[in-house]
């Protein structure tokens, strides 16, 4: 088992009890969305480029009670983002594309009956990635981790049977630390807005 599955593993554990003893509303259902997405990164000539519009789809619960909620998510998530790397006069745009399977676990709070704020951990796993270099020679395919942990906060709107979110994804670990032979540290960040359905 991973360190970022225990994590998400204790931390849910933790938060159980808080939602059983608030447990006056359950609710179920499907999740849409699209996000932003850009690749930070820190390395020497590395340089952030443009951002990359994503999807994301999966299932939401949320339990709580008129004022606190958890929602847990899991969301198959398609993302990406540019970055530069400069060396002398040559410049080579790298594209980076992810699928994964995100699983954020939020904590909210109500401030009205539609609208609230929510902050929480997410456990990211790369399912499949691509990255493209366009003419530029040699390997340029990096070692990217199979699993990481990053924060999502935002705010939200409930709108009869509907939910809206409206959340900035951080990373908190490296996805990569080095792209064709020369160290970076690489975060995938994204800007999400999200669509759910209460089934019940």
């Amino acid at each position: 088992m991973t360190k970022v599955l225990k994590i998400n593993i204790i931390l849910f554990v933790l938060l159980m009890p808080l939602g059983k003893g608030l447990a006056q509303e359950f609710s179920i259902g499907p999740k849409i969305g699209v996000s932003q997405g850009n690749i930070a990164v820190n390395g020497t000539n590395f340089s952030k480029g443009n951002e990359k519009l994503g999807y994301h789809a999966g299932l939401f619960a949320r339990l709580g009670g008129n004022r606190i909620y958890i929602q847990p998510e899991v969301l198959y998530t398609s993302t990406g983002g540019e970055f530069q790397n400069v060396q002398g006069n040559n410049s080579v745009t790298y594209s980076a594309s992810f699928d994964r399977l995100d699983v954020p676990l939020m904590g909210g709070f109500k401030i009205a009956r539609f609208f609230r704020v929510q902050a929480g951990p997410v456990a990211t796993f790369i399912i499949d990635s691509a990255i493209d270099a366009g003419s530029a020679p040699g390997s340029t395919d990096p070692d990217y981790n199979t699993a990481t942990l990053a924060y999502q906060a935002g705010i939200g709107v409930d709108i009869a049977n509907m939910i809206l979110d409206f959340k900035y994804e951080g990373a908190l670990g490296k996805h990569a630390e080095a792209i064709a032979g020369f160290p970076t540290d690489q975060r995938q960040n994204q800007l999400m807005v999200s669509l759910g359905i209460r089934l019940f």
